[in-house]
Order: structure tokens, then sequence, then C-alpha cells
């Protein structure tokens, strides 16, 4: 556990991962959620900077991920990849969500860096 960081900034981080849950109430919130934390407290919590971009990212590349297996389901093989990647993502977003609520900076596998 990593002291540096107030519980302000561990529950944001928290927040900026967890927030990605949105898409269960509004289209693409998964992007939409950790874009907003990001966006409103990367000034005032360095921790929540990094874990936004890091989680912002992660959702952009399960977005992406999860239209190319949505076009393969002709193929019979999308469903398959559909499923496998909605487990991924939300398994990996839970970790990030619990290693951040504990102030350890979390890399996610399987990500591409859109936003630097």
């Amino acid at each position: 556990m990593n002291s540096n960081f107030s519980d302000d900034q561990k529950i944001w981080g928290m927040f900026a991962h967890l927030s990605a849950f949105f898409f269960f109430f509004v289209p693409l919130g998964n992007i939409l959620g950790p874009l907003a934390i990001w966006l409103v407290k990367k000034k005032e919590f360095p921790f929540v900077e990094d874990q936004g971009k890091e989680a912002l990212n992660f959702q952009l590349s399960f977005t992406l991920y999860a239209f190319i297996a949505a076009l393969l389901i002709p193929v019979f093989i999308g469903i398959g990849l559909l499923i496998a990647v909605a487990i991924v993502d939300l398994v990996f977003t839970i970790v990030a969500g619990i290693k951040a609520k504990d102030g350890i900076y979390y890399r996610y596998p399987f990500t591409l860096t859109v936003i630097k």
C-alpha cells in the first residue's frame, strides 16, 4: 500500500476505473465515466491523472476490441470473442479499482496508448 496518497486521491483513482460501469446506464459510459473523472480531477490529484488516463486508454482499447469481435459475429467466432472481451474488461476493471483504492499504480494489459 502506498501511503503517499491521500484517501481522496485513492477514492477518486478507484472511481476513475469503476466509472467504466456507467456503460450499463449510458451508451459509451465506459469511456465517458473515466473521461469525466480524469478531466475534472487530473489537476487536483496526480494519482488520478495517471489512473484516469490508464482507465480511459483501457476502455478505448476494449471498445475497439468489442467492435472488432462484433464484426466477426457472422464468421461464428465473434460471439465467443465478444463474451471474452466483456469478461476480461469486467475482471481487469475491478482489479484496477481495488489496486487504486490501495494507492497502487495499476497498468492494464492489452491496452493501446491513445492518450499520453
